[in-house]
């Protein structure tokens, strides 16, 4: 290029850094500078398949949280109307505007009434037995059926035999045998072991129902475990229980967690087993709440029946609010170990 009077060379990088800066300035968002020297940006124009896109997903986000709201009101919508029913008195409940109505002046005689003094049938002692006789048969059979699933899973992942995976087969078959197969034959044992009608039998029916689940928990978990871990430790001369109590059961919590919350879930709720298996002494919670439920009287008192549901309900309700974030991190530990 020619130039008259003096001329300038510019590096060829100067020209690259003024043609990006260009380029740049071309596709960026104008920022106007106003008589107070700050830089304000215009709105951007989009396309139209832009603003398609856009209010296609404002409108998906808008009905994935409409159904959520929808499931969780499905769910939440029935304790609710339990515990506000159950704070009312029935004078309240006949003159109330509704189910969803809240209490003018909350209390919880019915509650009272439900533990101690509300008739299930022929007795009117309240729900206090059938909860102290659940809470005497959950505890053990959740400690038992979960230390059992604990070692069954253990050898069935880290001491295979001859024979194991078809052993770890049939113990599988028997967590998805429908319970009514096992009522027959589970009530000719306890009559043989003299435990028919008596606390100790339905923790041993628990038991036995509940160990092929606590074992597959438990296995599944286990086989993620590096076998070097185990081998490292019959180096150094451990031996069977030594490895299990200082090497896995350290790293179990998180199954730990998910198998006595599901166990203890499974236990308390149950009553097909509690109904047949139980004696007059030995009734849990379920089999008097149904008894009361049943039991016809010359009024029926809405907020007790409510209350003694609560009741009923409040021991897995305070599981789960405790316990509940554990349970999550648990079972996604265990999906991806198994």
């Amino acid at each position: 290029m020619k130039c008259k009077g003096k001329c300038v060379a510019v590096p060829v990088h100067v020209h690259r850094v003024n043609r990006l800066w260009a380029i740049g300035a071309a596709s960026a968002t104008v920022m106007p500078r106003d008589r107070g020297g700050d830089r304000r940006a215009l709105p951007v124009q989009r396309t139209a398949r832009e603003e398609v896109k856009l209010s296609m997903k404002n409108f998906h986000r808008a009905a994935i949280w409409s159904l959520l709201l929808l499931f969780a009101a499905f769910f939440l919508v029935p304790p609710y109307v339990m515990l506000v029913t159950s704070l009312k008195d029935m004078s309240e409940i006949r003159s109330s505007g509704g189910l969803l109505a809240l209490s003018d002046a909350p209390n919880f005689a019915a509650w009272a009434k439900a533990w101690s003094s509300v008739c299930t049938g022929t007795d009117c002692g309240g729900l206090q037995p059938f909860f102290w006789n659940s809470l005497r048969m959950v505890v053990p059979a959740v400690a038992i059926s979960t230390a059992l699933g604990a070692i069954s899973g253990y050898i069935l992942s880290k001491w295979r035999f001859p024979g194991s995976e078809t052993m770890f087969a049939l113990i599988l078959f028997g967590a998805f045998t429908p319970l009514q197969v096992v009522l027959l034959p589970m009530s000719q044992v306890l009559g043989w072991l003299h435990l028919a009608d008596s606390i100790g039998g339905l923790v041993l029916v628990h038991v036995l129902v509940g160990l092929p689940t606590t074992t597959l928990f438990f296995r599944n978990y286990y086989v993620g475990l590096p076998d070097e871990l185990i081998k490292a430790a019959l180096l150094d001369g451990a031996g069977f229980w030594r490895i299990f109590w200082r090497i896995v059961l350290p790293l179990s919590a998180p199954i730990l967690v998910v198998t006595l919350i599901w166990q203890f879930t499974a236990i308390w709720n149950d009553f097909l087993f509690r109904v047949v298996f139980s004696g007059s002494d030995s009734k849990p919670i379920t089999v008097g709440l149904n008894n009361l439920a049943n039991t016809s009287r010359a009024v029926k008192e809405y907020n007790a029946d409510m209350a003694a549901a609560m009741i009923a309900a409040l021991p897995t309700l305070v599981v789960y609010l405790v316990a509940g974030k554990y349970f999550v991190r648990g079972l996604t530990a265990g999906a991806v170990k198994g």
